[in-house]
């Protein structure tokens, strides 16, 4: 059954929820490393997707999978959470939030460069100048204003939150080729991962009581970064007879970031931000047109 008004009302929940987790990153990292902060959020999305599939009565289908299926389903883990999730936080613990969100953001555009060699795609006149549009907003962000002067706030932090949209492409671009529920194999993700994520800590800072503030926040994200929000994303897919115009709402949730990151975490909001983040939404927009574009001129 469709439900326009409801799937609405989902989808702007989930942008309004996804659109806390920069500056809930941010706060969980005064108190939290980047991967004690990975640990918990994970072990919490490990539950809160069991639970998703157990209130479905889906628990079963775990138990029907031959463990080849399980291995397969699980190896994306390592992408997403492990190294995506450490790489980001790094980022975020090295650059003011304001900064390392939108450039984050940029993975769409990485998404339709890493697409051709990977997936053999090809890139027309508009698109490579829709790429140029974002990469140059990545630029007047990771400058502070002054893309000529190529002078980075914090290189290694640029770096990272970059190197994470290379990871967080890769991995979408693996899932392209599983034809699994997407639910189950969030949770797959997650569970096969855990184990890495922990072993990544106790062999890095081993073991400890973290303080309540930071499991607190690492709850929240795992929550609503990792967990509930990806449902209520789905299900409002799934509820409206227009994907586009849910899925566009997306768009709301770096400027609504913004906004939050200078209520809650403090941070002053420069100019450059905004205006990088314009030039990033408005290449991934022209992007997706192109792309619409040349689908339906393929279209018989």
């Amino acid at each position: 059954m469709f439900d326009e008004r409801r799937a609405l009302f989902l989808g702007l929940a989930a942008v309004l929820l996804w659109s806390t987790v920069a500056s809930a990153f941010k706060l969980s990292l005064r108190y939290l490393s980047p991967v004690q902060l990975l640990f918990w959020a994970s072990l919490t999305s490990v539950v809160v997707l069991w639970l998703a599939l157990a209130l479905q009565g889906r628990l079963r289908e775990l138990l029907w999978l031959p463990p080849g299926s399980l291995l397969k389903l699980g190896l994306p883990g390592l992408l997403t959470p492990w190294l995506y999730y450490l790489v980001l936080f790094k980022a975020y613990e090295l650059l003011p939030a304001q900064e390392a969100q939108p450039l984050n953001y940029s993975w769409a555009i990485t998404l339709s460069l890493l697409a051709v060699p990977v997936l053999g795609h090809s890139l027309r006149r508009k698109q490579l100048g829709a790429i140029a549009l974002s990469y140059f907003g990545v630029l007047i962000i990771a400058t502070r204003g002054e893309p000529l002067s190529l002078e980075f706030s914090n290189g290694p932090g640029v770096l990272l939150a970059l190197g994470s949209t290379l990871i967080w492409a890769s991995y979408w671009i693996w899932q392209t080729w599983s034809r699994v529920d997407p639910l189950l194999g969030l949770f797959c993700n997650f569970l096969f991962a855990l184990p890495f994520i922990a072993l990544t800590l106790w062999l890095t800072e081993g073991f400890s009581v973290p303080d309540t503030r930071g499991l607190a926040g690492a709850v929240y994200v795992g929550v609503f970064e990792m967990g509930l929000t990806f449902l209520l994303w789905l299900k409002a897919l799934q509820l409206t007879r227009s994907t586009v115009r849910i899925a566009n709402l997306i768009y709301l949730s770096p400027f609504l970031s913004l906004v939050l990151i200078h209520f809650v975490v403090g941070e002053t909001i420069l100019a450059s931000s905004y205006i990088g983040l314009l030039f990033i939404v408005a290449g991934v927009l022209l992007q997706n047109n192109t792309r619409d574009i040349m689908n339906e001129e393929e279209t018989p």
